[in-house]
């Protein structure tokens, strides 16, 4: 169990959290939700004793081990994977390291000898002839094959060391698990394993993250951040926003039937305050009227953007053919052969783990890299408007942001290019901000604007909602929903893309494409089958053999 206990933590005068009280207990997974800036990751660290509270404590049931995914992917460049794994049990590390140390002495004294064997009891204590293997499993879950688990960390690319830093975190069995956004960066194989674990996870889990599948998948519980307090909510994700939406709207309705009450006790008041015969009963309500108080309802710190893609002109039948495109990166074939042909309704979903392939794609068909092989044609009616995943070089420059959309804008006028930013909660003073200064959510919702103010009939987005608060990801999915164009994307959020796709695209490991049309889900279901019948037919092949 851990508690914050009349939680209070200020950053110069302002108050981010006050007088939390909450406690987190075993057995139950807490997603911890709010807007970005409500102090999700600062209370993570709180928890996690990383800061200090103004006032309060945070107290833990004694003995009990806290794990946490750690964000810093350099920290353990100059240790092998295995080692990094392990270290998520530091206590368990230490004793290897000492024990290998004294078995490691020429001179092998009778000290040396009572201190191993303490060690040893200690080492199986926790469980440390299964540490290894232990470790592998966790690694293999999330997609580090076993071939790198001896490797040092600063050979590995940036998305494998955040899988193994997340291995790291859940190694050991530890009591208390924090986890910040522990979904980015891993593919949709990785997503589900780590959706098996937290639901069979029997201990204490607080997580953030931006996935709502995720959310309400794996969480029993949700805590949300609003104003500087924490409200406790039995449920997922969805649980709570329909019970804080059903409260608000019996708040607004009990506050209703008061006003109205009011009203009357005002009138009658009114009427025969002055009426000898109806004084007394006039005072009676002038005291019920005095009892009667209204809920305060308390505007959210949420804000949703308003996304709505309007395209200038109607998409024709003819939208994209692609034949027999190939590429190869670095002597790695990843593009091999791909063709298929888009429609007027499509709004197709790149899925998989091959995430260089995906981006190369999207590079190619937007003429910002050359084909190796194959061609690719657009329809005469349609125009694009692209969403990379790497967009440095878009604010690489001293533009304010009303001048950076300016450059973007079919109409020349302020006033129009900033009602797009107020739109994208970028208010009049925010439009002078520099565009090299801006967050990484602040960048996408740049980037989102200018793609509405395209017109542009067909979208191309790869990985859209990185970097995007829970609300923005909301409005950007129904905006795509609504779209009545063509569009391709790549996204690791479950619900987004369930909800966004039509049909389905998965760029395999050697290149070649999956394609089909079909909701993810029901996509998702019939690869889960495809890989059964798989592994059975070998079973059944090495049985005969």
């Amino acid at each position: 169990m851990i508690a914050a206990n009349n939680v209070t933590y200020r950053v110069g005068k302002k108050a981010l959290f006050e007088d939390v009280n909450i406690k987190f207990t075993e057995g139950n997974c807490y997603g911890l939700i709010g807007a970005n800036g409500a102090g999700k990751s600062t209370f993570l660290k709180i928890l996690s004793g990383q800061l200090e509270t103004t006032n309060g404590d945070i107290s833990i049931t004694p003995g009990q081990r806290l794990s946490v995914l750690e964000q810093d992917h350099f920290k353990y460049d100059a240790y092998p994977v295995m080692d990094t794994v392990i270290l998520g049990n530091e206590r368990l590390y230490e004793i290897m390291k000492e024990k290998d140390a004294i078995y490691a002495k020429e001179d092998f004294s009778d000290e040396d000898g009572i201190r191993a064997s303490e060690l040893e009891a200690e080492f199986a204590e926790l469980d440390g002839w299964e540490a290894e293997s232990n470790a592998a499993t966790l690694l293999n879950g999330l997609g580090i094959d076993t071939s790198m688990h001896y490797e040092m960390m600063s050979d590995l690319k940036g998305s494998d060391k955040v899988k193994v830093l997340l291995a790291k975190a859940l190694f050991g069995n530890p009591d208390i698990l924090l986890l910040d956004e522990p979904t980015n960066h891993l593919d949709m194989d990785a997503i589900a394993w780590l959706e098996e674990f937290l639901i069979n996870f029997e201990n204490t889990v607080i997580v953030v993250s931006h996935d709502r599948y995720f959310l309400n998948k794996v969480c029993t519980c949700t805590a949300d951040i609003d104003y500087g307090k924490i409200q406790l909510y039995a449920g997922n994700y969805d649980f709570w926003y329909e019970s804080s939406q059903l409260l608000i709207r019996q708040m607004k309705e009990a506050n209703k039937k008061k006003e109205e009450k009011i009203k009357e006790l005002q009138e009658f008041i009114s009427r025969f305050s002055a009426n000898a015969s109806k004084s007394k009963q006039a005072t009676s309500r002038k005291r019920a009227l005095e009892k009667i108080e209204l809920d305060e309802i308390k505007p959210s710190s949420r804000k949703y953007p308003y996304i709505d893609f309007r395209p200038d002109r109607e998409i024709g039948n003819e939208v994209l053919t692609v034949e027999g495109i190939s590429k190869t990166i670095d002597g790695v074939k990843i593009l091999d052969n791909i063709s298929f042909i888009l429609g007027h309704d499509d709004k197709v979903a790149f899925v998989g783990g091959n995430e260089l392939a995906k981006t190369t794609l999207f590079k190619i068909l937007m003429g910002e890299m050359e084909p190796d092989a194959g061609t690719f044609k657009w329809g005469v009616t349609t125009s694009q408007a692209y969403f990379p995943k790497d967009s440095t070089k878009e604010f690489d420059n001293d533009y304010t942001i009303t001048d950076w959309l300016m450059g973007y804008s079919p109409v020349k006028d302020v006033t129009y290019v900033r009602g797009f930013l107020g739109r994208m909660l970028f208010p009049g003073e925010d439009g002078v901000k520099k565009v090299k200064i801006l967050s990484g959510g602040e960048k996408v919702r740049c980037l989102l604007s200018k793609m509405m103010i395209s017109g542009a009939n067909v979208l191309i987005l790869d990985e859209p909602t990185n970097h995007l608060d829970m609300e923005s990801i909301t409005a950007l999915n129904n905006g795509l929903i609504k779209f009545p164009g063509v569009i391709l994307f790549a996204s690791h959020d479950h619900q987004f893309v369930q909800t966004t796709a039509n049909r389905i695209m998965e760029i395999m490991p050697d290149g070649s494409l999956i394609d089909k049309i079909t909701t993810y889900d029901e996509y998702l279901e019939s690869d889960e089958m495809a890989r059964k019948r798989f592994v059975y037919t070998a079973a059944i092949e090495e049985d005969e053999n």
